[in-house]
C-alpha cells in the first residue's frame, strides 16, 4: 500500500462490486466474502472521537492518512451517520493531511469541510471511475452511482479548489480495457477538470477471486477461460499484461492534457521558517 495509515469509518460496503479486494480481507477474518458481503454494514460510531485522540498524541507526526482504503466512506450509510464528515472536521482542526477515495457523489455535501481541511493541510480526493461502459458498470458495480455522476461530483470539488483526480481501477481485461473505452474515461476526466488520472488492472486474491470468477461465469461466460489462464496461480497480472494498458492511459493523459488546472488552489500556509541566531 502506498501509505502508512488508513481510516475506515465503516466496515463492509453496500456497493458490492464483484471485484472488490476487501472480500479477501473478509474471508481472512472468517466473514462472508461471497454474495452476502455488503448486506450488512458495521458502523464505527465513535471513530471521530478516537481519531481526535490519536492525532493529539505527542508522538503523532502529522503523517498522511488514507480514508476509504477498505470501504467507501461515502456509501449510503454516511448520509445517516455522517462519520466521514466528522473525521474530516477532526483532520481540519488538527491540520493533518489526508487522502480520500470514493465512488460516492454524496461527497459534495462536504465541500465546506473539505475546503477548510485543504486550507490547513494537504488534501486530495480520488474518484474511482474504472469505465463509462454502462453494461460493465451496472454488472460489476451494482450498488454504485453512475460514473458520470461521480465525475460531476469531482467537478464540484475542483471548482471549490480541492485537488480531485480519477483512478481507473480496476480495469478488467477483455471487458473495459479496449482503447476506445479507456479514451472515453480519460476524455471525460479532462472535461470534468480532474487534477490527475492513474490506472491499475484487476488483481484477484483468494476471497475476491472465487466471487469474481463466479460472477464472470454468469455474466460473461466466454471470458472465463481467459481469466483462469491469466490469473492461474497468481493474484497480480504479469508486467507484459499491465504495462501496455498503463502506457496507453499515460499517453491518453498527455494527449488530453489532464493535469491540475484549478483556478483556485486551496493549500496550507507555508511552514514557519526556523531562524538561527548568529553567534
Amino acid at each position: 500500500m502506498p501509505f502508512s495509515w488508513s481510516l475506515n469509518p465503516y466496515m463492509g460496503c453496500v456497493h458490492r462490486c464483484t471485484f472488490c479486494y476487501v472480500r479477501a480481507f473478509e474471508q481472512r477474518a472468517d466473514r462472508p466474502a461471497d454474495d452476502r458481503y455488503g448486506r450488512t454494514i458495521r458502523v464505527k460510531t465513535n471513530v471521530a472521537d478516537v481519531l481526535a485522540r490519536e492525532l493529539a498524541r505527542p508522538s503523532w507526526e502529522r503523517e498522511a492518512v488514507a480514508v476509504g482504503a477498505a470501504t467507501d466512506p461515502y456509501q449510503p450509510a454516511e448520509g445517516r451517520y455522517r462519520l466521514t464528515r466528522a473525521c474530516i472536521e477532526v483532520f481540519a482542526r488538527a491540520a493533518n493531511p489526508f487522502s480520500l477515495i470514493t465512488r460516492g457523489p454524496l461527497i459534495v455535501r462536504d465541500v465546506d469541510v473539505l475546503a477548510e481541511a485543504a486550507s490547513r493541510a494537504e488534501v486530495s480526493v480520488t474518484f474511482s471511475v474504472p469505465t463509462l461502459d454502462e453494461q460493465v458498470w451496472r454488472t460489476t458495480e451494482p450498488g454504485t452511482a453512475p460514473p458520470r455522476q461521480r465525475l460531476r461530483a469531482l467537478k464540484t470539488l475542483v471548482d471549490a479548489g480541492i485537488a480531485a483526480s480519477v483512478g481507473m481501477a480496476p480495469i478488467l481485461p477483455g471487458l473495459s480495457d479496449r482503447p476506445e473505452l479507456l479514451a472515453d474515461v480519460v476524455r471525460a476526466a479532462r472535461e470534468a477538470g480532474a487534477t490527475g488520472i492513474w490506472a491499475n488492472l484487476l488483481y484477484l486474491r483468494p476471497g475476491t477471486r472465487e466471487h469474481f470468477l463466479e460472477c464472470l461465469a454468469r455474466d460473461w461466460p466466454d471470458q472465463l477461460d481467459r481469466y483462469e489462464r491469466l490469473y492461474a496461480g497468481r493474484a497480480y497480472l504479469p508486467a507484459e499484461e499491465t504495462k501496455p494498458v498503463r502506457a496507453l492511459v499515460s499517453d491518453l493523459r498527455r494527449e488530453h492534457d489532464v493535469g491540475d488546472r484549478r483556478r483556485v488552489r486551496l493549500a496550507p500556509p507555508p511552514e514557519p521558517e526556523q531562524l538561527t541566531l548568529a553567534v
